[in-house]
């Protein structure tokens, strides 16, 4: 929005030419960055209140960690808090006409409205089980399918208008007709390794990557300050490659497929990390407050659909391995509880507990030993992923 009135108030006056500054990237995503930081600072205080006032607390499981039952009634859908930061930090500072940005933020709010929901159903309407699963999985499947639909269009072309004629074109052919280069499946670290997945495997594949990012983290929320760190890190990395993705110099010097109006999204990914340092403030041991499910959901959607915008759909799980690892170590817990009960007819596990955060605490690791090695994991894997910019 600010772009917009910068040029306009230029066209008026010449001595105003100082607000050219408004359209370098790099300068709105520090700004987007700094606004969200202080609109997450500023207002943080008040809806912890509002949330304490409103006997939104988080109830913990009895089987639990024992530690961990001192945190009943710590407020939570703290995550609104960080949708609201990223929401106005983003609209002020960003390109309204570039729809990258608009696709991210809906998915983000989207993901975000499906946590709200169940959030409330589980702390202020008392109902254990929240949204059901099956409910659940649905809502995101319409909105990770609505998103991989259109992107598998929107990445091939410069604008909606070239996004409609090729489809229009795919109809025509009877549903067969390839997608460009720039759809492909790009193998990090090698300059010309890719792999055509055309419309319906693109469209599965950003699927699984958008519903499969929202859950993972997800699932690693369950320690103060362990997901919001590793979203700020691996966000953080996911807008270098977004600039990288989107400057037509430096996407041809490093062998990345250009797409143009893909650069916006740095915008976002500097507010969400603005927005998660801020809520870190928070949520640091002892945690003022919990993100939630509407938090969660929302910042695994975000970073999954950009990184299939920016075709880094392989990078996201190696700099993400915490969330990875994390959603690997329920589904291996799980399958194994239920094949060993089938055959053997007592339920084995193979970890002490799931997800992975908690067998370590039963282990004996303390919470922020977990935390905050789990943020230096993160912190490497994020460095490996970077170095994939030139080591190709």
């Amino acid at each position: 929005m600010l772009i917009g009135l910068a040029q306009w108030l230029q066209s008026l006056s010449p001595e105003l030419s100082f607000l050219r500054v408004f359209q370098y990237l790099t300068f709105r995503a520090v700004m987007a960055a700094m606004t969200a930081l202080l609109i997450g600072l500023v207002f943080g205080p008040w809806v912890i209140r509002r949330l304490t006032e409103l006997k939104i607390g988080q109830p913990i499981r009895e089987y639990g960690v024992q530690a961990h039952l001192a945190k009943s009634g710590t407020p939570t859908m703290g995550g609104a808090l960080i949708l609201l930061s990223i929401t106005v930090s983003t609209l002020l500072w960003f390109d309204w006409t570039n729809r990258f940005v608009w696709i991210v933020l809906l998915v983000t709010l989207g993901m975000g409205a499906i946590g709200w929901v169940d959030d409330w159903r589980k702390v202020v309407q008392k109902n254990p089980e929240g949204m059901r699963s099956r409910e659940k999985y649905f809502w995101q499947t319409v909105i990770g399918l609505v998103a991989a639909f259109y992107l598998a269009f929107a990445v091939s072309e410069s604008s909606n208008v070239r996004v409609l004629e090729l489809f229009i074109r795919w109809v025509q052919s009877g549903f067969s007709n390839p997608l460009p280069p720039n759809a492909d499946l790009f193998v990090p670290f090698f300059k010309t390794v890719s792999y055509p997945l055309g419309v319906y495997g693109f469209i599965i594949l950003t699927y699984l990557v958008i519903v499969g990012a929202s859950n993972a983290v997800n699932l690693t929320d369950g320690l103060d300050g362990l997901a919001i760190m590793p979203v700020v890190m691996v966000g953080s990395a996911l807008g270098v490659f977004a600039y990288v993705v989107g400057n037509s110099v430096y996407s041809k010097y490093l062998f990345f497929p250009y797409i143009p109006g893909v650069g916006e999204l740095l915008i976002f990914c500097a507010a969400m990390a603005g927005a998660g340092l801020a809520f870190l403030w928070f949520n640091t041991h002892p945690a003022q407050v919990f993100m939630g499910d509407v938090g969660a959901l929302a910042l695994g959607g975000a970073l999954g659909t950009i990184a299939v915008i920016t075709r880094q759909e392989i990078l996201l799980a190696v700099m993400g391995g915490v969330f990875v690892v994390e959603a690997l170590s329920v589904m291996a817990q799980v399958a194994y509880f239920k094949y060993t009960k089938k055959r053997y007819g007592e339920g084995r596990r193979i970890l002490k507990m799931a997800p992975l955060h908690h067998h370590f605490e039963k282990s004996g690791w303390k919470e922020t030993q977990v935390v905050v090695r789990f943020w230096i994991i993160t912190m490497l894997l994020c460095l490996v992923g970077l170095s994939s910019l030139k080591l190709r």
